[in-house]
């Protein structure tokens, strides 16, 4: 299974959007768009996860496409790199 990132949506894409739109490349495993944890709107960037060989068809046909309005940036997630402690503010 690969996970896909897909960043600079438009804050008005939905998670079914993005269902539909991937499933053209394959089988869709789950759809998760990054919403902010205070006001609940779309961050403009969301997760895909699709089996490795649909995943490839997908990045390389939807990077740089436009959707609503805007154009997307589609590429392999990169695992999220370890934080550290919090920094302490005065």
């Amino acid at each position: 299974m690969t996970r896909i990132f897909v960043g600079n949506l438009a804050f008005s894409t939905t998670e079914q959007a993005l269902h539909e739109l991937f499933g053209q490349f394959g089988t869709v495993q789950s759809v998760k768009i990054v919403t902010d944890r205070d006001s609940g709107q779309s961050r403009g960037f969301a997760f895909i996860e699709m089996p490795n060989s649909d995943a490839s068809r997908a990045i390389n046909a939807l990077n740089g496409k436009p959707v609503d309005g805007r154009p997307l940036r589609v590429n392999e997630a990169q695992e999220r790199a370890e934080r550290g402690a919090p920094r302490r503010r005065p």
